[in-house]
């Protein structure tokens, strides 16, 4: 069975921890890096012979064209993360709409293909906005992976289904949660980010065994270009568990992935879920 295999692109100074303490003026003037993690992704990638869906953010795109347009003649898919890495708890349906329709072009213009895939920052959909998946379909996008079934302190919705299913009536447009375990009645995180870089890798890997044996469930696992690179310049100012989240075993990062490569076969998003070809 495929899992599939996406990567949130975004630099290291965006993520939603940071917002804090790096205001979105400073962006332009601090080292960016996204684009050499990229592309060293999209090496590892071409040399374990798996394709991916690249959630990017509009942001990364208008500065790096030809990391995008490698990105699909390689034959992985590119999908929207937005455009600036804004939470879409943090907008208006009139604001996020305005977000998703600018990305989506901006990508498409970019690239030359359609964009059919969304992930919100953050994974900030959930129960009080879920106004955000009609949107969506209305803009034209085909699925969201934006819910994360989990309960956590910054984003979850552990009541929403743990497996791909369509949140509006009368419409294709699909959902496909974050990948998790159920037990205890209670759902865990295992689909990749922090959370692969806290777990020792053999649970990842028995959790992605778990899922795809005893389930028959195909899994999707999503990490950042930055989770790559431990050598990116560090914030001093962090609060503890912020640190803690994104600095956590950024060294060990590389290999686990190349093991989970190994270990498993990938996918697209869109060639697992919605049974088109990349």
């Amino acid at each position: 069975m495929k899992n599939a295999m996406t990567v949130d692109v975004e630099d290291y100074f965006q993520v939603s921890a940071f917002e804090p303490y790096i205001n979105k003026t400073q962006w332009n003037d601090l080292e960016h890096r996204v684009e050499r993690n990229t592309q060293h992704i999209l090496d590892i990638f071409a040399a374990h012979n798996v394709k991916a869906t690249f959630f990017t953010l509009g942001w990364v795109a208008e500065r790096y064209p030809e990391l995008i347009k490698r990105i699909t003649r390689e034959g992985h898919e590119l999908a929207s993360h937005g455009y600036e890495h804004i939470r879409v708890t943090q907008q208006t349906p009139e604001q996020f709409r305005a977000d998703i329709r600018k990305t989506k072009k901006l990508l498409e213009d970019l690239a030359g293909v359609e964009v059919r895939g969304y992930r919100a920052a953050s994974y900030s959909i959930g129960r009080d906005n879920l106004w955000a998946l009609e949107v969506l379909a209305e803009e034209g996008h085909q699925y969201s992976s934006s819910i994360y079934p989990v309960k956590h302190d910054l984003y979850g919705m552990p009541e929403a289904p743990r497996f791909v299913y369509q949140p509006i009536a009368g419409s294709d447009f699909k959902e496909i949660p974050i990948t998790t375990l159920h037990f205890a009645n209670k759902n865990y995180p295992c689909g990749g980010g922090g959370f692969f870089r806290l777990y020792p890798y053999l649970f990842s890997r028995w959790a992605f065994n778990s899922i795809n044996q005893k389930e028959q469930q195909a899994g999707i696992f999503y990490f950042h270009p930055w989770e790559i690179d431990p050598g990116q310049p560090k914030q001093d100012n962090l609060a503890f568990k912020a640190k803690f989240r994104h600095y956590l075993n950024l060294h060990r990062m590389e290999n686990r992935i190349k093991a989970l490569l190994n270990d498993f076969q990938w996918d697209t998003m869109q060639a697992i879920f919605l049974d088109l070809d990349k």
